[in-house]
């Protein structure tokens, strides 16, 4: 028996509230259904595309809520986050939106392309250690020293309800979708996915689906006990993070499964859609078509399986398998 929903960091109401926020500032982006995923699997499949949003990710929706958030007293001392890329972006552009600094730590390990991005977006940008520890303590030093708004990029009330607004568009789009398979790093898009979908669709099945070398938040569900950050080599670097402490309850409650991939079947995923969808996607947005496509995601065969497509910012110079043998 799944926990009331009522118990968790946030509600349907915030996620709903969230929506009417920041609909100025992001794109309701395109559900498109995919000839070839239906054709490889025999299932009918959905790619919500936030590869198409604005910065590239789905990342803009909660960083636009937490920004508007924040009060104008507040406001003009700007805002702190630790993140390898998409977040960051995310919020630097939200911030420069509102006429506020923004600070991003990002650790060494973090993709050119996207630190140059961020820093193109008006950011101030301080580098740290790969490891969430290391990112997290760069970031409160920031804080304490600069009296700037955290805003982390998934553990936060915030920026859980902006990404939750992914359900309840993909809820209008394809009403009848019988499953929902969300990437999972740090776990705020699945987990505010998660409680609106459930909240509006009891019966929906949602998988989330995750790098086997990052494989934290499988662990997590497994055990009922909140997992360690893996170490941070998978190629999906958006998902390299461990579950936050407020979205580890709603996934270990309400996410019906976490399936894991290997690093070739993301990079085949990615290949795939790539060159027969037409679509641009970065590692961390392969991981759930990799999961459809390996057959371990279950449910209806019959009803629409939807998958996000979170992110496109993605260095087409070094294409992950333009390095593997011929």
């Amino acid at each position: 028996m799944k926990a009331p929903i009522a118990s968790y960091a946030i509600t349907l109401a915030e996620i709903t509230a969230a929506a009417g926020r920041i609909a100025p500032y992001v794109h309701r982006t395109p559900a498109i259904e995919s000839d070839v995923l239906r054709e490889l699997t025999g299932r009918p499949v959905v790619f919500k595309c936030e590869s198409m949003q604005r910065t590239g990710s789905f990342k803009i929706r909660g960083a636009t809520n937490a920004v508007r958030c924040i009060s104008d007293a507040d406001a003009p001392r700007g805002v702190v986050t630790h993140s390898s890329g998409n977040h960051a972006l995310a919020l630097a552009t939200a911030a420069a939106e509102r006429g506020m600094p923004a600070h991003v730590v990002m650790p060494e390990n973090a993709s050119p392309t996207k630190r140059a991005a961020v820093l193109r977006a008006g950011a101030q940008v301080v580098t740290c250690g790969n490891s969430g520890a290391e990112r997290e303590a760069m970031a409160a030093d920031v804080q304490a020293r600069t009296g700037a708004t955290m805003v982390p990029p998934f553990d936060h009330a915030w920026v859980m309800a902006g990404q939750g607004t992914i359900a309840l568009e993909i809820l209008e789009q394809v009403p009848s979708a019988g499953t929902l398979v969300i990437p999972v790093g740090g776990g705020g898009m699945l987990a505010g996915m998660a409680i609106a979908a459930r909240t509006l669709r009891p019966d929906i099945r949602i998988i989330g689906a995750e790098p086997e070398l990052a494989g934290d938040a499988a662990e997590s569900k497994r055990t009922g006990r909140r997992a360690p950050q893996r170490p941070p080599v998978t190629i999906a670097d958006g998902l390299r993070t461990s579950l936050g402490e407020l979205t580890f309850p709603v996934i270990r409650d309400l996410v019906d499964d976490i399936a894991l991939v290997s690093e070739a079947e993301i990079i085949a995923a990615m290949q795939l859609i790539f060159t027969r969808a037409r679509l641009v996607i970065e590692p961390s947005a392969a991981v759930g078509v990799a999961a459809i496509l390996a057959g371990r995601v279950g449910g209806s065969m019959d009803l629409p399986t939807v998958c996000v497509l979170c992110g496109g910012n993605v260095d087409l110079a070094n294409l992950p398998w333009s390095a593997l043998p011929a």
